[in-house]
């Protein structure tokens, strides 16, 4: 080591390059590993098997917000054109846009119950677990702690369409949750969100089924033949795109989350797919329901 070189005196850099523990040193090769603590980053032979749990995001997911704070509770749907022909019919403010490459995201503001009611979140989420976890990402780390999102999912088992499903854990087989939490096969999802929203059908009097597993999946047109049944067998008896993400990144940034299914396209025949009518009667009721769990879920 050269004379009046301090050791650890690394740029950020070295990290990239290759500094740390386990017999590594830095780019610059000062002869001393850049932490004295053991990494924080686990690492696996598989990348989306690796985890960073300390250090900051490069990219802050509120870095150009200037909206303001949010409010606490947030409807987060998979409805299409329901929901902003709600937002419009009510009034609802749009307070910031999120813009895309591809499109812009409206964020509103919607007053529920009344004048002596709440202010609510309400987006329309795009489709896919890294966009939808990017924007509910941005959204909790601007106010919203209590986030339900709504949406249709697929049947592994027969179950007939539009009926209402509440998944309690969500099989992580997307990629995007492993940026969230470490390497786990589920994610659980939060009880009093779970205890809210099956609250709230009961009023309804519509029946549901609690759902012990989801899979959540990122390859839509990979859903072979073999994996629907191992999945049936595993327990998952719906399939989707998103929840295990959403849950993930609501875990990591201590908000609460759960999600209301709606069952749409069917995968139970393996050899006949059923597209159904994609659940598309369920849209506004679900849209309406979801309204319901957020104004029955406590501040």
């Amino acid at each position: 080591m050269a004379e009046g070189v301090t050791p650890f005196a690394i740029t950020p850099f070295a990290i990239v390059a290759g500094c740390g523990p386990a017999g590594r040193r830095c780019a610059v090769d000062c002869g001393y590993p850049l932490f004295k603590e053991p990494a924080m980053i686990t690492e696996h032979e598989i990348p989306i098997l690796e985890y960073d749990d300390s250090s900051p995001e490069v990219i802050a997911p509120d870095h150009d917000w200037t909206a303001g704070a949010l409010p606490e509770k947030c409807l987060f749907a998979f409805l299409g054109n329901v929901v902003h022909e709600h937002a419009a019919a009510h009034g609802a403010q749009v307070v910031h846009t999120f813009v895309t490459v591809t499109f812009d995201i409206p964020v509103y503001v919607l007053r529920i119950g009344g004048e002596e009611g709440e202010d609510i979140c309400l987006v329309q989420s795009p489709i896919g677990a890294p966009a939808a976890a990017q924007l509910l990402d941005t959204l909790v780390s601007c106010g919203c702690r209590k986030v339900i999102a709504v949406g249709s999912c697929g049947v592994l088992a027969d179950i007939e369409e539009n009926a209402f499903i509440v998944p309690t854990r969500a099989l992580r087989a997307e990629g995007t949750s492993y940026h969230y939490l470490p390497a786990a096969r589920y994610v659980e999802l939060d009880e009093e969100p779970i205890a809210v929203i099956e609250e709230t059908l009961r009023q309804h009097g519509l029946p549901f089924v609690t759902c012990v597993t989801t899979w959540t999946t990122d390859g839509f047109f990979r859903e072979t033949r073999d994996m629907v049944r191992y999945r049936l067998d595993e327990g998952c008896s719906v399939v989707e795109m998103e929840c295990a993400a959403l849950a993930a990144c609501c875990k990591l940034r201590r908000a609460r989350f759960g999600q209301l299914l709606f069952t749409a396209d069917s995968l139970a025949n393996v050899h006949e797919y059923d597209a159904r009518d994609f659940g598309a009667d369920s849209h506004e009721k679900a849209l309406l329901l979801g309204l319901d769990v957020l104004r029955n879920w406590p501040a």
